[in-house]
């Protein structure tokens, strides 16, 4: 799906055809035919939008003639619901920046463009290249940071459930959020080394503007804090999940064991039942007519007596 938008009088508004300065946002779903009309009309290297497309692109800038090429990964929700599969996955925005247009491309709906398509961004306008392109950067960051905040709320709801549990659920659970955190660690990296880059070679040519370059300067500030907190978060999981592993097995020995104390006691009086079921004679008390009484009297003080032992001995 090709759209072209333009800002008009503070609202985002979109357009037939594109004009100067617009905005084309291509999103599924497309068909490379598509692809290859807009790299001719636009006169752009098709591999510019066909690179975006790849799950697995790294971050990553490009410049071929007076056509330039950012591409950075952002987190979104994974669209699979397979038991141990990360909670969020990252893909590439591919951006584009022409003489006379701003491309954005992505092979997933993505939360950060949309924040641009319901107007919900302050102060942008596609006509700005070079802001436009740094707000976008601005709110993948952000996106970043919000997505660790309910990875971390997640953690925390799930270690709750943990105290005094041996099942493996919660544990499953904590596997997918640090999966979820592997991604974050090394697209944030990923993408922290592109802002430095393009920085230290002035790729969008804001040296001489003070204000953007002290946005820039921001926002790889707040990239460095959030994978600060994705390191610092994948940490603590790992050290989580390492203690309640091994509170689990614990607690699953202390049932054995209360288990294999439980038999011993039942022990007594199945063994004491045991030999008077024999056919042997001269056993103790057998022409006694209250035998029965006192066979089952005995069991159960000897069990008794096995129980206190065992509950001062703190087995129990």
């Amino acid at each position: 799906m090709i759209r072209y938008y333009a800002k008009v009088k503070g609202q985002l508004k979109e357009l037939d055809q594109p004009d100067a300065n617009c905005w084309i946002n291509i999103s599924p779903p497309f068909s490379h035919e598509e692809l290859g009309d807009v790299a001719r009309q636009q006169d752009i290297p098709l591999d510019f939008l066909t690179d975006s497309l790849d799950i697995d692109e790294r971050s990553r800038y490009e410049r071929e003639e007076d056509v330039k090429l950012i591409v950075v990964n952002t987190p979104i929700l994974s669209q699979t619901d397979i038991e141990n599969d990360p909670i969020y996955v990252t893909v590439p925005i591919g951006i584009i920046l022409t003489l006379d247009h701003v491309i954005t491309i992505t092979s997933h709906d993505n939360p950060v463009l949309e924040l641009f398509l319901e107007n919900k961004i302050k102060n942008y306008d596609p006509a700005n290249e070079r802001l436009f392109v740094l707000q976008m950067l601005e709110q993948n960051v952000y996106r970043f940071l919000t997505c660790l905040k309910k990875l971390n709320l997640k953690r925390n709801l799930i270690e709750k459930e943990l105290y005094d549990s041996s099942r493996s659920k919660e544990l499953k659970q904590l596997l997918s959020i640090e999966k979820s955190l592997v991604y974050f660690v090394n697209t944030l990296s990923s993408n922290e080394l592109l802002k430095m880059k393009m920085k230290r070679s002035d790729f969008l040519g804001i040296r001489a503007d003070e204000d953007l370059t002290d946005l820039f300067e921001d926002i790889i500030i707040d990239n460095s804090q959030a994978l600060e907190m994705a390191n610092v978060y994948t940490n603590i999981l790992n050290g989580t999940m390492e203690a309640y592993a091994s509170i689990i097995s614990n607690n699953l020995n202390i049932v054995i064991q209360r288990l294999t104390l439980i038999t011993i006691i039942l022990m007594v009086p199945t063994l004491v039942a045991s030999l008077y079921g024999m056919n042997l004679q001269n056993l103790p008390l057998q022409e006694h007519p209250q035998a029965f009484l006192f066979i089952i009297v005995f069991s159960i003080v000897i069990s008794l007596v096995l129980a206190w032992w065992f509950r001062r001995k703190r087995l129990f």
